[in-house]
């Protein structure tokens, strides 16, 4: 593994050089953005920044300055159940965000460089916070007492294939009073991707049977109208709320000249699909003192339409009618919930008491056509196509943190969910669960630069309601029957995490986890014929992360800096058909970013470079084995001025290593038995992209 190496080295060459850390910085820029420059108020807090820490970056808004904290990364949530113990690593003013696809990134995003006051790195086990450990980054701010904005716009285009880009970009304002801010923000995430190249195909004994050359568009725009609000009363009690209304505008095309032994004529196929999507979500909490504690009381529901249409159609040299087939969809969801948390003191540290109920639901109306002998569209059958899924879920958990010595945190819990979870249709059935559910986690400072957290927990996965209902992927001809019978994923999980500082030359974070899980969610042959997304039985996955900051002002290079992450992973599943153990379908097995970064102190301008490569293992059906893959990796470059007239201008040239996608398909007449039927293997590019970025504040 040469990247660990890389990863290593540069941890060393720090270590090396101690001294390093305490030299003054040539050319007169600033320690403080690599190792904070405020003093830190208790030793929960491990590092503290102010807005003035990060001035050589112009930062527009406090997401901006997150992103500069050496040895930190933002960790947006990972679809937990409901809202749950906190799964972000974010707060804002020591409250956590009552919000999901409206979440940390978002609400940084929206509040203004002027309104930060500082920005704190906490031990998460410390809070009185269920969920947090390790590091945790709590943003204080501020209202100005008037109303400020901010926009982005963002223009691309490609070398060949795609059309240009030109609707990226976001407006946002801000503005509050003594006890009161709010955000209001337009934002709009468009894109304009593709590929293209010739995909092969073979038969069991190796001969070429089609070729086919191929051009895919995927255009896409995600409006979105999200705000806040929060106020403080003269009491003390604390109002938040926030929301958004989005869409998601989808559409993609693939275009296929084919010809070969296989069809005794060419062929032109055309695939098609759209998604137009209107979702919203709104979260609301509300903080008093009750008693000899505080309650928080929060809400949060969302809601989302997705219509969707995929068609496919073949057209032939002879002039005989179209195939194809017609796949439509609407899928309707929503999810809402209720939270009360009860915090007070007591037996020398903090109690939360938690209780959450949650109502889910999908409900999907499908339909499936196919061209008959005429090249006409008639109705095909398609059993538990169209059907609901619903769950009501309740849990309820106590949670202990206290410091066991001035640089040692604990934090305990302990909790039970039950669930019911009912299915319409044919197969339709009415389940219910008892999950036990808790943890235990730690963060100590071992000494001035080295902090280690640790955590054991026991969780209870979270199902994806459209695995319960059969579907079908046109373009790779594939059928997922209907599965009534799937039940959540639970695990042990196991986190060590170590933060080592390097002073000014930066800092490197590892963390190491391993988790034991029972019931996972794979492909499996369903009774009665078919396959479909259901639990097989127990898996493991282990792996180590690392993130590398490594700043070159002390050694005599100003403004250079270098940020590096990397993880490593591995599964193991028994594969439900052969019985024999293999990675989970689709697993991630790794992925290294590294981006160099150098700030000419002194002037407006900066130039840096960027590359990424990743590797997830085989996508495994009962007749099929597929693999992804993107090689060499994505390297991109840019040049950025941080005053034209007051704002920032930044040019990026993207895949300079002029990255591959690829695809290899196998698919069997009979898996079990190792018969091949055919062999696909796909090559495509996609050319050089050009983008153009303005920011600027108002």
């Amino acid at each position: 593994m040469h990247r660990s190496i890389l990863l290593l080295s540069a941890s060393a060459m720090a270590l090396s050089s101690p001294a390093a850390a305490k030299t003054a910085i040539a050319g007169g820029s600033d320690t403080a953005a690599q190792e904070g420059s405020a003093e830190t108020e208790s030793a929960r807090t491990r590092r503290v920044f102010t807005p003035e820490d990060f001035e050589r970056f112009a930062p527009r808004n406090a997401l901006d300055m997150a992103q500069q904290i050496p040895g930190f990364s933002i960790r947006s949530g990972n679809g937990e159940r409901g809202l749950g113990q906190a799964d972000t690593n974010v707060l804002i003013n020591g409250q956590r965000i009552s919000g999901k696809s409206n979440g940390p990134i978002e609400a940084l995003q929206r509040i203004p460089a002027d309104e930060v006051v500082r920005l704190e790195i906490v031990d998460g086990a410390s809070l009185d916070i269920g969920g947090l450990s390790g590091q945790v980054l709590n943003v204080i701010t501020k209202s100005t007492g008037g109303i400020t904005g901010q926009f982005r716009w963002s223009a691309e285009w490609r070398s060949f294939g795609v059309p240009f880009r030109w609707g990226d970009g976001q407006v946002s304002l801000a503005g509050g009073g003594t006890n009161s801010e709010w955000t209001l923000s337009f934002e709009n995430d468009a894109g304009r991707r593709g590929n293209e190249g010739v995909e092969l195909v073979f038969d069991a004994d190796g001969t070429l049977i089609d070729t086919r050359d191929e051009q895919s568009n995927f255009n896409s725009d995600n409006p979105v109208l999200s705000g806040s609000y929060s106020r403080t009363a003269q009491n003390g009690n604390i109002v938040n709320l926030n929301g958004q209304v989005a869409g998601n505008i989808f559409r993609r095309s693939e275009t296929s000249e084919r010809t070969g032994a296989i069809e005794p004529v060419d062929r032109f196929r055309l695939f098609e699909s759209r998604e137009d999507e209107f979702n919203f979500e709104i979260g609301a909490d509300y903080s008093f003192a009750l008693g000899p504690g505080s309650l928080k009381l929060i809400g949060y529901h969302r809601y989302e339409d997705s219509p969707t249409v995929s068609l496919v159609t073949t057209t032939f040299a002879d002039g005989r009618p179209l195939e194809g087939s017609r796949f439509t969809r609407d899928a309707d969801e929503a999810e809402t919930i209720a939270r009360a948390e009860y915090s007070f003191g007591g037996l020398g540290g903090d109690f939360q008491i938690a209780a959450e109920g949650v109502k889910n639901y999908l409900e999907i109306e499908s339909a499936l056509e196919e061209r008959d002998a005429a090249g006409v569209f008639q109705p095909v059958e398609f059993d538990g196509a169209s059907a609901r899924v619903d769950e009501d879920r309740a849990e309820a958990s106590v949670t202990y943190s206290r410091a066991l010595a001035e640089n040692l945190q604990m934090q305990l819990s302990a909790g039970a969910e039950y669930s019911e979870i009912s299915q319409t249709g044919a197969q339709g059935q009415t389940r219910s669960f008892w999950r036990p559910k808790g943890f235990a986690a730690f963060d100590w400072k071992a000494n001035s630069t080295l902090n280690l957290s640790g955590r054991v927990e026991r969780k209870v996965g979270q199902l994806n309601f459209f695995d319960f209902i059969a579907s079908t992927n046109l373009d790779q001809d594939r059928v997922n029957v209907t599965n009534a019978d799937l039940v959540p994923p639970q695990s042990w999980l196991f986190e060590l995490e170590a933060t080592q500082s390097f002073g000014a030359l930066g800092s490197l974070n590892l963390r190491g986890f391993y988790e034991d899980v029972s019931d996972i969610v794979d492909q499996i042959p369903i009774d009665g014929g078919g396959e479909a997304p259901g639990n097989a039985g127990s898996a493991t996955i282990k792996g180590v992360e690392s993130e590398l900051t490594l700043l070159f002002d002390p050694v005599g290079l100003p403004g250079l800096r270098l940020d590096a992450e990397l993880e490593i992973a591995e599964s193991e599943v028994l594969d439900p058909l052969l019985g024999t153990p293999r990675e989970i379908s689709g697993f991630e097995h790794l992925e290294f970013d590294i981006e160099l970064r150098q700030d000419f102190i002194g002037t407006p301008w900066a130039v840096g470079a960027f590359f990424r490569t990743q590797e997830n293992r085989a996508d495994v059906r009962l007749d099929e084995v597929s693999l992804r893959t993107e090689r060499p990796g994505f390297a991109r470059v840019f040049i950025e001025h941080k005053d034209v007239f007051g704002m920032t201008a930044r040019f990026r040239v993207g895949n300079l290593a002029d990255q591959e996608d690829r695809f290899e398909r196998t698919i069997f007449a009979d898996r079990l038995a190792g018969i091949v039927d055919l062999r696909e293997e796909r090559e495509r590019r996609f050319g050089t992209i050009y983008s153009f970025d303005i920011e600027g504040s108002f």
